[in-house]
């Protein structure tokens, strides 16, 4: 028996093997005691009850909403009587943007001002109107209406297209986003 124990703890336990089945031997007592500790499994977890129907997530009635779905009824955007039109509001803000290329920042920020919403000025407040790279339009609006208060205008340019989103939450049409896009 000595002579086992001799061998036991000089040559197995110091072996990589020998570690390994240390370890194991260590888990498994773990996982055995813990299953006695809390006693048997809990009966009432799981689906006791199999539907006999698939469940369905989705309301049969709103309509389809898949890739070959069709394309959604045209919005209209909407402007109260008296109120200048998406249409209008994007014309006046196109030609007070490009009157800004010889002009001082301020009194081209304040032709732009009553057009834009409050986020847009903070976003341009410290533009160089020297920056606009048109010079005159080529072509009326073209809107696209993305819901009843949202409007996205394009307008071409002699240099590009000017991209404008056009927001109505509260009345008037005010502009909320410019971007440009070079030809």
């Amino acid at each position: 028996m000595r002579r086992a124990l001799e061998l036991l703890f000089t040559r197995v336990l110091r072996s990589r093997l020998g570690i390994a089945l240390v370890i194991a031997v260590l888990v498994f007592g773990v996982i055995g005691t813990a299953r006695l500790v809390s006693g048997a499994g809990d009966g009432g977890v799981g689906v006791a009850v199999r539907p006999t129907q698939p469940i369905s997530t989705v309301d049969p009635e709103a309509g389809e909403d898949g890739v070959l779905s069709s394309p959604p009824a045209a919005v209209a955007p909407k402007t109260r009587p008296g109120e200048p039109t998406p249409e209008q509001v994007a014309g006046r803000f196109t030609t007070a943007w490009l009157a800004g290329p010889g002009s001082t920042g301020d009194a081209w920020q304040a032709r732009l001002r009553p057009l834009s919403t409050p986020a847009l000025v903070e976003k341009m407040a410290g533009a160089d109107p020297e920056t606009v790279p048109a010079r005159r339009t080529t072509g009326p609006p073209t809107l696209r209406p993305r819901t009843e208060t949202f409007v996205e205008a394009l307008i071409p340019l002699d240099d590009g297209t000017l991209r404008l989103e056009l927001v109505a939450p509260d009345g008037p049409w005010l502009v909320d986003a410019v971007d440009w896009e070079r030809s």
